[in-house]
C-alpha cells in the first residue's frame, strides 16, 4: 500500500467516461452517474496520518461484513419460499389472514316445500364427518360423490318427481368451504401476532443496516482526518458521445465566491447546481471528465490576493508601510518604468521593423475580457501610448527627411509647405516652428510650452469640426479621439507631451531642446498625478478603434471586389469588436449602421453562392456549400440573432430560412442530399442552441494615419459609386 508524504497545490482527476465496444467494434461513451464533493480530504491517503487511516480502514471492513450479514438476514425475510417463485413473508401472513377471513358462497335457496331439501339429521353427520378427517376437503369430495351415486340408486317417491340438482354457486375469492368462529379466531390471532414479530424482525433490521451505512458514510468525518482539504476549483464536460461532442468548463471565480460557466466565447455567472446538472452524468449525454481541486492553502492565497488592489499581496504590504516610505517607493517604481519605456523605444530604433504577426498585432476578439488584456501589454515592443506618439513622430521625421533641402535653403516656413502634405503630422513641427521666437527670447521651457499650446489649439479645433462622410478626424491623431470622448485633461496633457519628447524630433538645435525639456517633465509625472491604468486604458480603445476601422474599410474593400467569404470575416469582427467600444460611448467607435449594412449585404450574397453550390448535386459543390453554412453564415446568424437585433437583419435572416425551407421536398433532389438538408436546418432555424466558432482574426497590415486617412476617403467615396477600390 503507497502513502502520500506530500502533495501537490492542484490535483487533476481524470474520469474515464470512454470504453470500447467489441461487438460493435467503436468507442461508447459511460453516462454513469459518478457524484463528487466540492470540498475533499486527502488526510486519509498521507503517510502522516497511517495509523489512524488503518484503524479506520479495520472498522470499515468489519461494518461491511456485518452489513452484508443483515442485508442477507432481510433479503430471507423479503423473498420467501422454497419454489421458484419467492414473496415478503408478511405479504404471504397478510393474505393468508385474507383468505380465512374470506365468507363461502351461500347456498341456492329452496322453494317452500320443496322436497330437494335433505332431513337435517341426514345433513349434520355428513358435514362432522369431513370435519373429522385430516384431508376432510379433498375426501369429502369422494364421499360427497358415493352419496351422491347411493340417492341416485334409491330415489324416494318425493325424488322420482323432483327437478335435478344445481351445483352450489362458488365466490369470486377463494374461501374456505367451512370455517367455525373457533378456529377464525385462533388462526387470525396466530397470524397477525407472527406478522407483527416478522415486521418488527425487518424494521430492526433495516435501521441496523441504515445506522452501519451512517457510521460508514462518517468513518472519515474525524477532525484529525480534515486537516488537509483540497476545494473543487474546475470541471470540465463534455456533452455529446464518443465520437463527436461539445466542450466547456466551470472555474470556481474567488472574488465573486461563485462559479462561472466559460462555453466558447461565452463566460456566464452559474451555480453549484447547474454544475450538479451537468457534470454528474446519468440524467443526459453531459458528464465531467476531468475535476481539478487546489490546496486551501492556495485558495486562502487566491482570495487574499484578490480583496486587495491588483498588485496583490506585496501592494499590500507597501501600503502598511509609513507614509514617507510609501510615497518614495512609488515615485522609484514610476521612474523606473520611465527608464524601461525608454530604453525600449531606443531598442525598437535599431530593430528593423517587421509585419506583426496576428498575436501581437490583433487582439483576441472572441474573448470576454475585452481589449485590456494584461498578457497583450506586457508582450508589446512598447506601451501603446508611446505608439501612438511614434505613429505620429515617424510621419514627422519621413516629412523632415523629405523636405531638407527646402528647410536648408528656406527655412521652416518652405519646409513646412512640405509637411503640409502631411495633414496627420503636421502639428508638432508647425508648433515648434511657432514657438520660435519665445524659445530665442525665453529659453527651450517656454519654447515647450509655447508649442505645446499651439499644437493643443490645433487639435483641439479638429476635434470640434463637423465629420463628413469622406472623412473622420480621429483617424488623424489620438489627441483628437480623446478631445471628442472627453477624456481626462490628465491623459489628454500626458499623451500630447510624449510627442514632444521623443528623439526623431531632433533636426536642430530647437527641437532638442524642447525635446529634452519635454523628457524631464515626464519623468517630473508621478502615480499621484495621472491614473496610469485610466492612461492605459484609453490608449487600448484608440488601439481598437484603429484595428475597427481597418477591419471595416478590408472588408468593404473585399465586398466591392466580390470576395464575399473574405470579406464577411473582416466585417464580422469589425462589429464585434466596435460593439465593445459603443458600450462605452457613442463616439467610442464607428458607424454601427453601416458595419450591418454590408454585412448583412455579404451574408446575404454568401447564402445565395452556398445555396447555388447545394442544389448543384455535385458532391464537391454541395461540401463546398455546406462548408461556408457552417463556417460562416450558421456563426454570423448566431451573433446576429440576439435580443438587440435591427429589423433588417432580422429579414435578411428569415430571407436566408426560407430559400433553404423551399428545398424540402423537391423531387429533383435525391434522398441522400434531402437527408443533409435535414441536418442543416435545425441549425439554420434554432440559433439559440449554436455554438459559434469563428476563424481566426484576420492578419492585418497596420497603417500610418496618413495611409488610413486617405484610404477611408477613397472607400468611402466609392461606397457611394460604381468603381471598386484596391484591396491594399
Amino acid at each position: 500500500m503507497r502513502w502520500f508524504t506530500k502533495l501537490p497545490p492542484v490535483l487533476t482527476f481524470e474520469l474515464s467516461r470512454f470504453e470500447f465496444n467489441q461487438s460493435l467494434g467503436q468507442p461508447e461513451k459511460i453516462h454513469t452517474r459518478l457524484e463528487f464533493p466540492q470540498t475533499m480530504y486527502m488526510d486519509r491517503y498521507l503517510y502522516c496520518s497511517k495509523e489512524l487511516v488503518q484503524r479506520k480502514r479495520e472498522e470499515m471492513k468489519r461494518l461491511k461484513e456485518k452489513m452484508v450479514v443483515l442485508q442477507q438476514k432481510l433479503e430471507r425475510y423479503l423473498q420467501y419460499g422454497s419454489g421458484p417463485a419467492r414473496f415478503p413473508l408478511p405479504d404471504m401472513l397478510q393474505y393468508v389472514l385474507e383468505f380465512i377471513a374470506t365468507k363461502p358462497a351461500a347456498a341456492l335457496p329452496s322453494a317452500p316445500g320443496s322436497p330437494t331439501a335433505l332431513p337435517r339429521s341426514h345433513a349434520e353427520p355428513r358435514l362432522l364427518r369431513v370435519l373429522s378427517q385430516p384431508s376432510g376437503l379433498l375426501e369429502g369430495k369422494g364421499t360427497e360423490t358415493e352419496d351422491t351415486a347411493f340417492f341416485s340408486a334409491n330415489p324416494s317417491p318425493q325424488q322420482k318427481s323432483s327437478v335435478p340438482l344445481q351445483p352450489p354457486e362458488t365466490s369470486e375469492r377463494p374461501a374456505p368451504h367451512v370455517v367455525s368462529e373457533e378456529e377464525l379466531r385462533l388462526v387470525r390471532t396466530c397470524l397477525q401476532r407472527w406478522r407483527n414479530e416478522i415486521e418488527q424482525d425487518m424494521q430492526d433490521l433495516k435501521e441496523s443496516i441504515a445506522r452501519i451505512k451512517l457510521s460508514v458514510e462518517q468513518m472519515y468525518c474525524d477532525p484529525l482526518l480534515q486537516q488537509v482539504p483540497y476545494r473543487l476549483h474546475a470541471v470540465l464536460v463534455h456533452e455529446g458521445q464518443a465520437n463527436a461532442g461539445h466542450y466547456w468548463a466551470y472555474i470556481y471565480d474567488q472574488p465573486r465566491k461563485s462559479w462561472l460557466k466559460y462555453n466558447d466565447i461565452s463566460v456566464t455567472e452559474s451555480s453549484w447546481e447547474e454544475l450538479e446538472r451537468d457534470s454528474f452524468g446519468g440524467l443526459k449525454n453531459a458528464s465531467a471528465y476531468c475535476l481539478m481541486y487546489i490546496s486551501d492553502k492556495v485558495s486562502r492565497f487566491l482570495a487574499d490576493k484578490e480583496e486587495g488592489s491588483e498588485l496583490g499581496q506585496f501592494q499590500k504590504e507597501v501600503e502598511a508601510l509609513p507614509p514617507e516610505l510609501r510615497h518614495y517607493i512609488q515615485e522609484d517604481n514610476w521612474r523606473l518604468e520611465q527608464e524601461a519605456e525608454e530604453w525600449e523605444e531606443e531598442q525598437s530604433c535599431k530593430i528593423p521593423q517587421m509585419e506583426p504577426s496576428p498575436a501581437s498585432e490583433l487582439q483576441d476578439l472572441s474573448s470576454e475580457s475585452g481589449p485590456d488584456q494584461s498578457s497583450v501589454r506586457e508582450q508589446s515592443m512598447r506601451s501603446l501610448s508611446s505608439e501612438h506618439a511614434m505613429i505620429a513622430k515617424e510621419q514627422t521625421a519621413k516629412a523632415i527627411a523629405n523636405t531638407a533641402d527646402a528647410y536648408e535653403k528656406n527655412g521652416v516656413e518652405a519646409a513646412l509647405c512640405e509637411v503640409m502634405l502631411s495633414p496627420a503630422m503636421q502639428g508638432v513641427i508647425l508648433a515648434i516652428a511657432k514657438a520660435r521666437q519665445t524659445f530665442d527670447r525665453n529659453g527651450s521651457e517656454a519654447g515647450l510650452v509655447k508649442a505645446f499650446h499651439e499644437e493643443y489649439s490645433r487639435l483641439y479645433l479638429l476635434a470640434k469640426e463637423t465629420p463628413t462622410p469622406q472623412n473622420d478626424a480621429r483617424l488623424q491623431h489620438v489627441l483628437i479621439y480623446l478631445l471628442q470622448n472627453n477624456a481626462p485633461q490628465q491623459v489628454v496633457e500626458r499623451t500630447l507631451l510624449e510627442q514632444f519628447a521623443d528623439k526623431n524630433l531632433s533636426y536642430d538645435e530647437r527641437s532638442i531642446s524642447i525635446m529634452k525639456v519635454a523628457r524631464a517633465k515626464l519623468r517630473e509625472i508621478g502615480p499621484d498625478d495621472v491614473d496610469m491604468e485610466e492612461y492605459k486604458r484609453w490608449h487600448e480603445d484608440y488601439s481598437l478603434f484603429r484595428k475597427v476601422s481597418v477591419y471595416l474599410l478590408t472588408g468593404l474593400e473585399l465586398y466591392q471586389n466580390r470576395k464575399y467569404q473574405e470579406a464577411l470575416t473582416y466585417l464580422v469582427y469589425a462589429y464585434q469588436s466596435n460593439t465593445k467600444l459603443l458600450r462605452k460611448g457613442a463616439s467610442r467607435g464607428v458607424n454601427e449602421s453601416l458595419i450591418a449594412l454590408y454585412r448583412r449585404k455579404c451574408l446575404l450574397k454568401l447564402n445565395e453562392v452556398a445555396a447555388a453550390l447545394f442544389v448543384s448535386c455535385e458532391e464537391a459543390r454541395v461540401a463546398e456549400g455546406i462548408g461556408i453554412l457552417n463556417e460562416l453564415i450558421i456563426p454570423c446568424m448566431h451573433l446576429m440573432n440576439n435580443f438587440e437585433i435591427s429589423k433588417e437583419d432580422l429579414d435578411a435572416i428569415e430571407v436566408m430560412r426560407n430559400r433553404w425551407c423551399s428545398y424540402l421536398g423537391r423531387e429533383d433532389m435525391d434522398a441522400k442530399l434531402q437527408m443533409k438538408l435535414g441536418e442543416l436546418l435545425p441549425r439554420l432555424l434554432d440559433c439559440s442552441a449554436e455554438v459559434v466558432v469563428l476563424k481566426e482574426p484576420p492578419k492585418i497590415r497596420p497603417n500610418s494615419p496618413y495611409d488610413l486617412c486617405s484610404r477611408f476617403a477613397a472607400v468611402m467615396e466609392s461606397i457611394h459609386g460604381a468603381s471598386a477600390v484596391t484591396v491594399k
